[in-house]
């Protein structure tokens, strides 16, 4: 049963979320809250496997709250839902560490799959969406570190890193390195579980944070 929590400022959006999302039979609604700082509270007491976050609200905006709940070693992942189509909002939900991203208007079955994509540990977004954003956004990433965060890696598990920066699936990493994807999904994984990462957004973030990938690339 995958547990959610609806962040949202709008009592009749959290009601139509609460519906759609009661209604089948591997989703249960945990809690609600109105506002980012609510959010907060709510989860410190209610154990939660996906936040469905909107971005614009009083009190905490949904980036800020985002970016609490994945500092957090094991907290739930955030899928954003917004009704602003824009490349910031995206950016900065992404870089909070929001495992998705998608508007408001989405058909249910979509709201109802990308749950459960994060939920099982994967993202919503496309590597190719994550690095055009990046590429646009480069200058309010946080200063490049040493990229000491990635010796712990093995050549071939920064030669994969960075494929997956640069946009490419696990089969097209595959058919690069001549190798099977199955094996290219064992990097992946390897990969995250060094880095503390959530996903692969948070690895091609950590990509352009650590400079192994810079914009134009």
């Amino acid at each position: 049963m995958i547990r959610v929590v609806v962040v949202d400022d709008q009592s009749l959006v959290r009601a139509g979320f609460r519906m759609v999302l009661a209604a089948q039979p591997d989703m249960t609604v945990v809690g609600e809250a109105g506002d980012g700082a609510e959010a907060l509270r709510v989860l410190a007491r209610t154990p939660a496997d996906v936040v469905v976050m909107d971005i614009r609200m009083p009190v905490m905006d949904g980036v800020a709250a985002t970016r609490q709940l994945c500092a957090e070693p094991g907290g739930p992942r955030v899928l954003v839902l917004t009704t602003f189509d824009t490349d910031a909002d995206a950016f900065a939900a992404l870089q909070a560490g929001a495992s998705g991203f998608l508007l408001k208007n989405v058909p249910p079955e979509e709201l109802l799959a990308a749950i459960r994509v994060v939920a099982g540990g994967e993202a919503v977004v496309a590597p190719r969406i994550t690095r055009r954003l990046l590429d646009r956004f480069a200058g309010q990433l946080t200063p490049p570190t040493d990229g000491g965060a990635l010796d712990q890696l093995t050549e071939r598990e920064r030669e994969v890193l960075l494929l997956v920066a640069q946009g490419m699936s696990n089969l097209e990493i595959a058919e690069r390195l001549y190798v099977a994807e199955t094996t290219v999904k064992t990097h992946v994984g390897r990969i995250l579980t060094k880095l503390g990462l959530r996903d692969r957004v948070q690895a091609v973030v950590l990509a352009y944070e650590t400079g192994l990938v810079r914009p134009g690339q």
